[in-house]
C-alpha cells in the first residue's frame, strides 16, 4: 500500500497531541458528555429487559440466556421479538450479580465506561480510514492524519444521538456490539500489514469470530464484514470503485488470487454465521404490527419507498442536526406521506442529492485522499445502517436513535474531512473555522449533556417527547402511566384520553383509562372502554380481567364470569384473575367456588397474600375454623411477616378459645405494624374474653385512639368499664 499523508490534515484547526493526549481527552469529553447519567433510573424499555426478565437473576440457570431472546422470552415462542444477543444479557446478570441486585448504578456507569473506550478506539479506527495501517521500522503503528482522527473521533465522542444508546441500559447492545465491531475490524487490518498483499489467514479468522461475537451481542454486528470488504478493496487493492467497475466491464485485468482468497474468507464466515442467525431464530422472523412501521404495511409499493426514504431523510437529519430526539418514534409520530402534493418528498429528494454528489466525488475525484475519506466515511455510514433500512426485512420501529450509533462514524469521518478541506481551501477564514468547529462541538456536549439528564427519569424522558412527537399516542401513553403510577390519576386520565383519541385501536390507553375510571367509580364508562379493547383484540387477557371487575361491580355477574373465564383462556397462568374469580364467587355464595378459585391463585403464585387471606376469612365465616386454621398456618409458612394473614389466624384462633396462641399472633403482627386499630381491637376482645381486663382496656384504648370511629369498639369499650366498675364495687 503506498499512501501519503493526507494534505489537509494538518491544516485542521486543533492542536496536534500525542497519541496518548489525544485518547485522554477524546475519553474526557465522552464522559463529560454522559455521566449524568450515571445515577439515572431504569427506564422505557429497561424494565422489560432488565427488571421483568428473569435471566438476569443468579437463581435463573445460567444456560437460559443461550435458548431465550432479548427480553426473557423463549426464542422459539411467536411473541418473540427474535433479538437473540445472550453476551448482552450475559453482562446484564454481571451488573446484577456484582451490585447484588436491580441497582441502575452499576449499569450506567459500564455504559458510560463504554462508549468512552469505544470513542478511544475511534481514532484508530478513522487513522486507518483516512491514512491506513502504516508501521516504521520497528514495527510501531504509525498515524498519517493525527488531526483528523482526532476530530472525527471527537465528534463521534460528543454526538448527542448516542445519548439513547448510552443513558438508556437497554443501549448496552449497541454499544458492545459497536466495541467489537471495532475490534474486528481493527484486527482485520492487523492481517494485512506485513505489506505487498501478503495476509495472515490467522488474523482473519480472528476478525470473523469477533464478527461473531459482536452478532452475539446485537444482530447489526454482521456488517462489519462489509467494512472489512471494503477496506480490502480500497486500501489493500488500492483501487477505488470506479476504476475496479472499468476494469472488470473491460476485462483488461484479472483479480488477483489473493484478493478472491481474502473476499472467499469473508463471503464464507458472512454465510455461515447468517445461516447460524437464521437457525437460532427458529419459528421465522419476528411479527410486528401497523403500529410499529406503518410504511412496511401500504399497499402502494410505491408510497412504501416513499416513505422508506422519507425516514431515511429523517435519519440523516438526526445526525446534522440532533436537536430533536425522541424515544419513541412510532404511533403517528412520523406520518405517512400519501400523496405527490406532500411538501415533504422534498426531504427524501434532497438526501439522494447529497448523497449522489458525495459518491461523485468518492468515485471521480483525482484526490486519492479525499477519494478514500469520502469513499470510507460512506461506507461506515451506510453498510452499519443496513439492517434497519427495510430492505432485507420488515424492522419493528419507524425511527430509532440507537441504530444510528455506528451510522454516526461514518458522519463524523465525512464531518471531519469537510473541516480539513475547508481550513484548506479558506486559509483566510481559519479563525472562523476554528471558533465554528469549537463551537459545534461545544454545542454537541450540551446537546447531549442535557439529552443525558432527561434520560435519568421516565418523568423528564416522556415529557422531553411531548413537544417533539405531540401526535404520537405511544408519548401521551408513557407520560399517562408515568403520572398514575406515582398517584396522579386525574392527570394521567387526560394523557390516557388523548392517547385514545391519536390512537382509536389503542388497547392498552384504553385498559389503563378504564383501570382509572373503574377506581374512580365511573363504572359505564369504563365497561364501555374495557368492552371495546376487548374487541379490537380479542386476546387481551388483562383487558378481560378488568371487564370482569368492572361488570362485578355493576352486578352484571353473568357477564363478569365469563370475562374472567375468557381472561384464563388467554393467559392460562393468571393468579390475579384466579383472585378476581374467587371475589365473585364469594359475592354470590358459592363458597366452594371461591375457595378453589383462590386455591389457584396461590398454586400460581405462591405469595398471593389476598388469595391466602381470603380463603381464611371466608372459611371463618362459615364456621370451617379448622380448616381456617390449617390454611392460615400454610400461607404463614410462606409469608411469615404478613401481619394480614396473622391477624386473620388470630381470630380464628380465638374463636377455638386457643387464647395464647391467638395472642402470639396479633402480637406478632403489631409488631410489624403497630399502628392498626382493628388489630388492636380484637386483641382487646381477646383479652376481655379471656379474663385478662386490665390488658383488654389498654388495647381498647390503643384502637380508639388510633381510629375513633372503629365499629364496634366503643361498645365493647364501654362494656369493659361498667365490667371493671363492678369489680371494684365488689372489691370494695
Amino acid at each position: 500500500m503506498v499512501l501519503s499523508e493526507p494534505y489537509w490534515d494538518h491544516h485542521i484547526p486543533l492542536p496536534k497531541l500525542g497519541p496518548l493526549y489525544s485518547r485522554l481527552v477524546t475519553a474526557f469529553v465522552a464522559l463529560i458528555c454522559f455521566i449524568n447519567s450515571y445515577d439515572g433510573d431504569f427506564v422505557f424499555d429497561d424494565s422489560e429487559a432488565i427488571i421483568n426478565n428473569k435471566d438476569l437473576n443468579p437463581d435463573t440457570p445460567l444456560s437460559n440466556i443461550w435458548k431465550n431472546d432479548f427480553w426473557g422470552s423463549n426464542l422459539s415462542s411467536n411473541s418473540s421479538h427474535k433479538s437473540y444477543r445472550p453476551l448482552t444479557v450475559l453482562t446484564f446478570r454481571i451488573n446484577y450479580l456484582l451490585a447484588g441486585g436491580l441497582h441502575p448504578i452499576g449499569f450506567h456507569v459500564l455504559n458510560v465506561a463504554l462508549h468512552c473506550v469505544i470513542s478511544v478506539l475511534m481514532i484508530d479506527v478513522f487513522a486507518i480510514l483516512i491514512g491506513g495501517l502504516v508501521h516504521n521500522g520497528r514495527e510501531a503503528k504509525l498515524s498519517l492524519s493525527p488531526k483528523a482522527s482526532f476530530l472525527a473521533a471527537l465528534f463521534f465522542a460528543a454526538h448527542p444521538v448516542h445519548t439513547e444508546s448510552v443513558a438508556g441500559i437497554v443501549g448496552r447492545a449497541d454499544l458492545l456490539c459497536a466495541l467489537f465491531f471495532q475490534l474486528s475490524f481493527l484486527v482485520y487490518c492487523k492481517a494485512f500489514q506485513g505489506g505487498d498483499k501478503k495476509f495472515s489467514v490467522l488474523w482473519i479468522f480472528g476478525s470473523i469470530l469477533l464478527c461473531a461475537v459482536a452478532m452475539l451481542c446485537k444482530e447489526q454486528g454482521i456488517t462489519v464484514l462489509g467494512v472489512n470488504a471494503a477496506y480490502d478493496i480500497l486500501m489493500v487493492c488500492n483501487l477505488n470503485i470506479y476504476e475496479l467497475a472499468h476494469q472488470l466491464l473491460s476485462r483488461r485485468k484479472s483479480a488477483d488470487v489473493s484478493d478472491l482468497f481474502t473476499g472467499s474468507l469473508l463471503f464464507l464466515g458472512g454465510s455461515f454465521l447468517l445461516y447460524a442467525r437464521w437457525r437460532i431464530m427458529g419459528t421465522g422472523p419476528p411479527s410486528f404490527t401497523e403500529v410499529d412501521n406503518p410504511a412496511s404495511f401500504a399497499e402502494n409499493v410505491i408510497l412504501r419507498i416513499v416513505n422508506y426514504n422519507y425516514y431515511y431523510s429523517l435519519n440523516a437529519w438526526l445526525l446534522l442536526c440532533p436537536w430533536w430526539l425522541c424515544f419513541d418514534w412510532s404511533m403517528g409520530c412520523v406520518p405517512l406521506i400519501k400523496s405527490a402534493t406532500d411538501w415533504r418528498i422534498f426531504w427524501p429528494l434532497l438526501l439522494w442529492c447529497c448523497l449522489m454528489g458525495l459518491v461523485y466525488q468518492a468515485l471521480c475525484s483525482q484526490d486519492s485522499n479525499k477519494r478514500r475519506t469520502l469513499t470510507f466515511g460512506l461506507v461506515l455510514l451506510v453498510i452499519p445502517f443496513l439492517p434497519a433500512s427495510n430492505l432485507f426485512f420488515r424492522v419493528g420501529f419507524v425511527i430509532a436513535e440507537r441504530v444510528l450509533y455506528l451510522s454516526s462514524a461514518g458522519y463524523c469521518l465525512i464531518l471531519a474531512y469537510a473541516v480539513g478541506y475547508c481550513s484548506c481551501h479558506w486559509k483566510k477564514h481559519k479563525r472562523l473555522l476554528r471558533a465554528t468547529t469549537l463551537t459545534l462541538l461545544c454545542v454537541n456536549v450540551a446537546r447531549s449533556a442535557q439529552r443525558s439528564q432527561q434520560w435519568r427519569s421516565e418523568q423528564s424522558l416522556f415529557a422531553s417527547a411531548l413537544s417533539v412527537c405531540p401526535l404520537n399516542a405511544k408519548v401521551h401513553y408513557n407520560v399517562g402511566k408515568n403520572l398514575a403510577d406515582r398517584g396522579n390519576q386525574s392527570a394521567a386520565v387526560k394523557y390516557y384520553r388523548e392517547a385514545v383519541r391519536l390512537h382509536p385501536k389503542y388497547v392498552h390507553a384504553m385498559n389503563n383509562l378504564g383501570n382509572i375510571l373503574k377506581e374512580r367509580n365511573e363504572l359505564k364508562e369504563a365497561e364501555e372502554l374495557l368492552s371495546a379493547a376487548v374487541h379490537i383484540q380479542p386476546d387481551f387477557a388483562a383487558a378481560w380481567m378488568n371487564l370482569g371487575i368492572v361488570q362485578n361491580s355493576l352486578k352484571k355477574f353473568d357477564e363478569a364470569e365469563q370475562s374472567y373465564w375468557n381472561a384464563i383462556r388467554f393467559r392460562k397462568k393468571y393468579p390475579d384473575c384466579y383472585y378476581n374469580l374467587g371475589r365473585l364467587y364469594a359475592d354470590l355464595n358459592r363458597s366452594i367456588d371461591a375457595l378453589n378459585a383462590w386455591r389457584n391463585a396461590t398454586m400460581l403464585k405462591p405469595d398471593h397474600s389476598l388469595a391466602w387471606n381470603n380463603m381464611v376469612i371466608l372459611l371463618d365465616n362459615t364456621g370451617n375454623l379448622a380448616q381456617a386454621e390449617l390454611i392460615g398456618k400454610e400461607a404463614l409458612k410462606i409469608l411469615p411477616k404478613d401481619h394480614t394473614i396473622m391477624f386473620s389466624l388470630a381470630n380464628v384462633l380465638g374463636k377455638q378459645e386457643k387464647y395464647k396462641e391467638s395472642e402470639g399472633f396479633f402480637l406478632n403482627a403489631l409488631k410489624i405494624n403497630p399502628n392498626i386499630a382493628s388489630c388492636h381491637g380484637n386483641l382487646a376482645v381477646l383479652y376481655h374474653r379471656w379474663g385478662k381486663l386490665d390488658l383488654a382496656k389498654r388495647h381498647y384504648e390503643l384502637s380508639l385512639r388510633l381510629d375513633p370511629s372503629a365499629p364496634g369498639t366503643k361498645e365493647n369499650y364501654n362494656m369493659l368499664k361498667r365490667k371493671l366498675e363492678q369489680r371494684q364495687r365488689t372489691v370494695g
